[in-house]
């Protein structure tokens, strides 16, 4: 059974305490008792406090060992109220606007934990895209004088799947990819899309083969191959997620999201997007809750490792 706080007032009533928050997380992680993270058995005793010890094994673990929170010396009230902050807000949180919401001293700690937060908004194991799929490419970034077509230069393309329900639009995906040959668009559709589906693209040779690898794969039209999306009304679905990306992009971060670090924003806008009718913000907190203690670790040596030595982190 789904829990979550239903607004704001229930939210701070509810987690005022770390002994709530412990509470919640230990319920979300172990719905069905105890696990001992090592060798799976259900016994343990409390030691240290919140930390447990497995009555078989001797392992010592805590509710966050293991997740996303492992590691953090801030109290789990703040990482709530952090969770709370960027699920409850439409177009998402800059780390400055986190930085100023929670007071946090350091600009580096709300960068770090909004890098954090977005691995957890990949749901581990989730359902590709089915029936009939958009799929198109665009640039982040703008384009680049002396690179023509789907040549990328310096800016990052990136490949989008959008489902067609009706007139409207389904799910997402996207990924950031190193070009647009035949072996990056074509492994994305095989991790986002699943086989069977009709799926829709303009002319682009680099989608030509689909049809060999399960797909029902139906060009629309030849289009203009010297830039990606030229025609606008051939894949309507995926090219308005590419405006609402854009648009997303610059207003909540100002356009200041660097190349390494992109594919976790893209993460945090098809979560966004693929939960947009969603009427409770509380169920977007529960989900984000559970999935930050359904992945592993994710250490600030990693988080920057791809852009170490090029100063301020962007978004």
């Amino acid at each position: 059974m789904e829990d979550y706080p239903k607004d704001l007032a229930e939210f701070e009533a509810r987690f005022s305490d770390e002994a709530s928050c412990r509470a919640y997380v230990f319920q979300l992680r172990w719905p069905e008792g105890f696990r001992c993270p090592r060798c799976s058995h259900g016994q343990a005793w409390p030691v240290r406090g919140s930390w447990y010890e497995c009555a078989a094994c001797g392992h010592q673990s805590s509710v966050i060992s293991g997740t996303v929170l492992a590691g953090t010396r801030k109290p789990l009230v703040q990482w709530f109220r952090a969770m709370w902050a960027v699920t409850s807000s439409k177009s998402g949180i800059s780390a400055m606007g986190l930085q100023r919401v929670l007071g946090l001293g350091s600009y580096k700690t709300a960068w770090t934990w909004l890098q954090k937060l977005r691995r957890a908004m990949v749901r581990p194991g989730r359902d590709r895209l089915a029936g009939a799929v958009e799929v198109d490419e665009t640039y982040v970034g703008g384009r680049q004088e002396g690179h023509e077509g789907r040549s990328l230069g310096r800016k990052s393309l990136v490949v989008i799947a959008a489902e067609e329900d009706g007139r409207k639009i389904g799910r997402i995906r996207m990924q950031r990819v190193p070009d647009a040959s035949a072996a990056s668009l074509q492994g994305f559709v095989a991790q986002a899309v699943a086989p069977g589906s009709v799926v829709h693209t303009d002319g682009w040779r680099g989608y030509a083969s689909l049809a060999g690898k399960g797909y029902d794969h139906q060009p629309l039209a030849q289009g203009r191959l010297d830039i990606p999306g030229a025609d606008e009304d051939l894949l309507p679905r995926v090219h308005r997620v590419v405006s609402l990306l854009k648009r997303w992009l610059l207003g909540t971060h100002h356009g200041a999201v660097s190349g390494p670090h992109l594919d976790y924003y893209l993460d945090e806008f098809t979560f966004r997007f693929n939960r947009r009718t969603s009427r409770s913000r509380g169920k977007l907190f529960y989900r984000l809750v559970q999935q930050a203690v359904a992945i592993g670790p994710a250490p600030y040596a990693t988080l920057t490792r791809q852009v170490r030595g090029r100063g301020r982190h962007k978004g």
